[in-house]
């Protein structure tokens, strides 16, 4: 077995969650954010519905949920936030501890176009509650987008204004706030989402939409390019079920390390892994029978959510106003609560560094940085529009998404992944030993090989591809 190093038990006096309800909302919460309500529905229409939904399924039960769970197994072990925690577990004189600072660093890369998009939602959320929305024609609800993205004043102020949420919550603590609102949050979320969902499906005209996003066609996966656009489906429900579980980057290893030892963290992985499927599918069920009963494209891209859902709320008889603002109420919440969980990722980091700094000092200067950061990503929409880092009509958000989907969080995946089953990491047994701990369902002890050394080809594939579809497919 490799030696844990000796910081392993000097988490005695770390901060811990109220309940295992709290745990379970808020590792849920970093999960379900946009990558569920806003890329799943329009990455599933462009990829052929529900064949796309069945195969991202089977990808996060064979592939994402074993690694969340040894994220959670890394931060439950060493009490300590990914940016410390490989010193602890790690055999000593080796250099796993260095992937800790990168990690943070994809977690902060993260939040630079994370909180911008967000500022978009709640400014959404506002225009709908205030009716500015309201009676506009298709043509002018696409003119009101890019006119928001084209006002650096305006972005730059609803990006602060999540940033600000975000930090507000977080400095207060763990318990006093991030756990209590967290909840607040995620159960609004699902009442709102159910309400949505009951109300799109019940539509004149929604039968269609669902049939679509519910009934798997496996001949429009070779619509086009034949075996290749299979392929390229194929990587594209891979990629959306590790992006929607935040995993390869640490931001889930930071709730393990506040949790006890009472349940297994496989089973706590299923549940989480549960609970963000569940929003994704019924984000489906809200936006596909919708976009049936009014003539929207499902395949619109990400205009999908701010010009064409408009739209169509805009067309509805009765309560439209109100339905378009429980909508963006629902977006507000899922895009929330992730920015508080990464949020609570990074500083307790920052503290895990800088051992002497108080929550508030470590979230006021966690602010500062962020908004800062996040800069770029705003003015790209409109003073740096001329800027195309990747060539063609790409954008700061391009370069930033691009270096943390097709980069650090396969490479995170892999790490871990490596970390935990590898002898000279914190190896296979140090991990069971963590994992299997407490009751519930055990880590699959019998499918060592299968994570040891297939899996890692399959991460690798994964991490080809996203450079294969950005420069070279045509």
């Amino acid at each position: 077995m490799a030696k844990v190093g000796s910081r392993a038990s000097g988490g005695a006096s770390r901060e811990t969650f109220a309940s295992r309800l709290g745990f379970l909302f808020i590792a849920a919460g970093c999960a379900i954010g946009l990558g569920n309500v806003w890329r799943f529905p329009y990455i599933a229409g462009q990829y052929g519905g529900a064949a796309f939904v069945l195969m991202y399924l089977v990808f996060l039960v064979i592939l994402a949920m074993p690694i969340m769970a040894m994220e959670f197994s890394v931060g439950r072990a060493s009490k300590l936030s990914s940016v410390r925690s490989f010193h602890a577990l790690e055999p000593r004189g080796s250099q796993w501890h260095v992937f800790g600072y990168f990690a943070l660093a994809g977690s902060f890369l993260l939040m630079m176009f994370y909180t911008v998009v967000t500022g978009w939602m709640l400014a959404y959320f506002w225009y709908s509650l205030t009716g500015s929305l309201q009676g506009l024609s298709p043509e002018e609800v696409g003119a009101f987008f890019g006119a928001l993205l084209a006002d650096p004043k305006a972005l730059i102020f609803w990006m602060g204004l999540a940033i600000a949420l975000g930090t507000t919550i977080c400095s207060a603590g763990l318990r006093s706030s991030v756990e209590p609102i967290t909840k607040w949050m995620m159960s609004g979320l699902f009442v709102i989402m159910i309400a949505l969902a009951i109300r799109s499906c019940s539509l004149p005209g929604a039968g269609p939409g669902l049939e679509f996003y519910l009934k798997p066609d496996f001949g429009k996966l070779f619509a086009g390019e034949g075996v290749k656009g299979l392929w390229i489906t194929v990587y594209a429900a891979m990629g959306q079920a590790f992006f929607t579980l935040s995993i390869g980057i640490g931001s889930m290893a930071i709730f393990g390390s506040y949790i006890t030892r009472d349940c297994s963290l496989t089973g706590e992985a299923m549940i989480v892994t549960a609970l963000d499927t569940s929003v994704a599918i019924c984000a489906g069920l809200i936006i596909f029978p919708s976009c049936a009963a009014y003539g929207v494209d499902v395949g619109a891209g990400p205009g999908l959510i701010f010009v064409s859902l408009p739209v169509m709320f805009n067309h509805m008889e009765t309560m439209g106003r109100f339905w378009a603002t429980l909508f963006f109420l629902f977006m507000c919440f899922a895009a929330m609560s992730t920015i508080v969980a990464v949020f609570e990722n990074n500083i307790a980091s920052m503290r895990d560094i800088f051992t002497k700094w108080s929550r508030k000092k470590a979230s006021l200067i966690h602010m500062i940085t962020i908004f800062i950061l996040s800069l770029p990503c705003a003015l790209g929409f409109n003073l740096w529009s001329g800027f195309h880092p990747l060539g063609g009509e790409t954008i700061v958000l391009d370069i930033e998404d691009f270096i943390l989907s097709n980069n650090l969080l396969p490479i995170g995946s892999i790490i871990f992944l490596l970390f935990c089953c590898a002898k000279k990491g914190w190896g296979w047994d140090n991990f069971l030993n963590e994992v299997d701990s407490g009751r519930g369902v055990k880590f699959p002890r019998a499918l060592r090989g299968y994570f040891t050394y297939v899996m890692p080809l399959i991460m690798l594939v994964i991490f080809a591809m996203g450079y294969y579809t950005m420069f070279f497919r045509k």
